[in-house]
C-alpha cells in the first residue's frame, strides 16, 4: 500500500501524519500519478495552519503539486498515456462565477506515493531533467507565467523588481524576466542572500531591512522607479512598493506574506496612476486556453535551458515534518522538494 500524509487538526508541522493507504483508482476523468517529487509550496503551510483560500475536511490529504509516471487512467481520459513523465499543476476549484471553492482541497492531495487528480491539470514533463528538478517547475515557472508574461507583458523595455527574492516564486520570476531582457532589482530582507541573488541573475540587490527600499529603488534606476513589481508580500509593504514605483508602473501581488490590514496610499497611487494585479496560478488553470499557454511555455523553456529550477534542499516522505519545519524557517534559497 502506497504511503499518504494527511493531518487531523489544524497546528504545526507536527499534525502532519504517514500513513499507509489501500490505493486508490481514478474516475471520470482523473489519472493516478506514482509520485516520484513533491514541490513544497506556502499554500500548503496555510491550509495546515487553518488559513487558506480553502477550508479542508480532516483527515486531509495535502500537497498541490508533484511529479512521477502516470499509471492509470480514468474513463474520459485523452491526451495522456500510462508510463508519461508528468506533473501535477496546482489548481484550485472555482464556481460558476470563478469564487474558490473547497472541493479540490477536500478530494485531492499529493503528499505521497500516490494520487488521483483530474486530468486537465497534469502536464507532460520536459526530457532531460531530473526527477527532483520535474517536482519544482510547474508552480513556480506557471505562477510567473500568469504574472509577468501573461499579465505584465515583460520585455526589454522594463525595470522589474522581484520581491521576497530567494523563494522559488521569486527566482522563476527573476529568471523569466532576466529571459525578457528586463533589468531585475531583487528584494530581500537581508543582505546574505545578496551574493546567491546576483549569482541566480538578479542585476542589483535591495535588502529591505538595512537599506529604504524607495531611495535605493531610485539610486539604481536614476530617479526612474520600478515598471513592474512582482510580489508575494503584500500588507504595509505595499505602501512601499507604491512609493518605489515610477508613474504608471504595475504592481502585480500573488501572495500575502504579510497579513496585518493596511490603509492603502491611495493619494500616491493617484499621483502615479499605478496599476494593480492580484494574481493566482489558480486563474491561469481555470481558463482553457491560458492553461495550454502555460503548460506549452514552461515545457519549452525548462527543455531548452533557458529556465533553470533551483532546488535548494531535499527530504524524503519520512520526514515531512522536518521539511515543513525548514520551510517555515525562511532560510531557504529557492524549491524545498520531497521524494518518495
Amino acid at each position: 500500500m502506497p504511503r499518504i500524509v494527511r493531518f487531523a487538526r489544524h497546528g504545526g508541522p507536527e499534525v502532519l501524519e504517514v500513513r499507509e493507504e489501500p490505493l486508490e483508482e481514478p474516475g471520470e476523468g482523473e489519472v493516478r500519478l506514482k509520485i516520484e517529487a513533491i514541490g513544497l509550496n506556502r499554500a500548503e503551510i496555510m491550509l495546515r495552519n487553518g488559513a487558506y483560500v480553502s477550508y479542508p475536511s480532516f483527515p486531509s490529504r495535502i500537497g498541490i503539486e508533484a511529479s512521477g509516471v502516470i499509471d492509470a487512467l480514468g474513463p474520459g481520459v485523452s491526451g495522456l498515456s500510462v508510463g508519461d513523465r508528468a506533473g501535477a499543476v496546482p489548481f484550485n476549484s472555482w464556481d460558476q462565477w470563478g469564487n474558490w471553492t473547497s472541493d479540490s482541497v477536500n478530494k485531492y492531495g499529493l503528499y505521497g506515493e500516490s494520487a488521483v487528480v483530474p486530468a486537465f491539470c497534469v502536464a507532460r514533463n520536459p526530457d532531460g531533467i531530473s526527477e527532483v528538478e520535474a517536482g519544482a517547475i510547474w508552480c513556480q515557472y506557471g505562477t510567473a507565467w500568469g504574472g509577468l508574461v501573461d499579465h505584465a507583458g515583460v520585455s526589454s523595455d522594463d525595470i522589474v523588481l522581484v520581491t521576497a527574492a530567494s523563494s522559488s516564486a521569486a527566482l522563476a520570476g527573476l529568471q523569466i524576466a532576466k529571459n525578457a531582457g528586463a533589468v531585475v532589482i531583487a528584494a530581500t530582507r537581508k543582505s546574505d542572500k545578496a551574493e546567491f541573488l546576483l549569482g541566480a541573475g538578479a542585476d542589483h540587490v535591495v535588502a529591505t531591512e538595512e537599506e529604504d527600499l524607495e531611495s535605493r529603488v531610485k539610486e539604481i534606476t536614476g530617479g526612474q522607479g520600478f515598471t513592474i513589481a512582482y510580489d508575494p508580500v503584500g500588507g504595509a509593504f505595499i505602501g512601499d512598493l507604491v512609493a518605489a514605483a515610477q508613474p504608471y508602473g504595475l504592481i502585480v501581488n500573488y501572495g500575502n506574506l504579510r497579513t496585518e490590514p493596511i490603509d492603502l496610499p491611495v493619494l500616491p497611487m493617484l499621483a502615479k496612476r499605478l496599476f494593480f494585479k492580484f494574481h493566482s496560478l489558480y486563474d491561469t488553470m481555470r481558463l482553457p486556453e491560458k492553461r495550454a499557454a502555460c503548460f506549452a511555455f514552461v515545457h519549452d523553456e525548462v527543455a531548452s535551458g533557458a529556465l533553470k529550477p533551483i532546488v535548494d534542499r531535499t527530504f524524503p516522505l519520512e520526514e515531512i515534518v522536518d521539511a515543513h519545519r525548514y520551510m517555515e524557517s525562511n532560510v531557504q534559497r529557492g524549491k524545498i522538494v520531497v521524494t518518495t
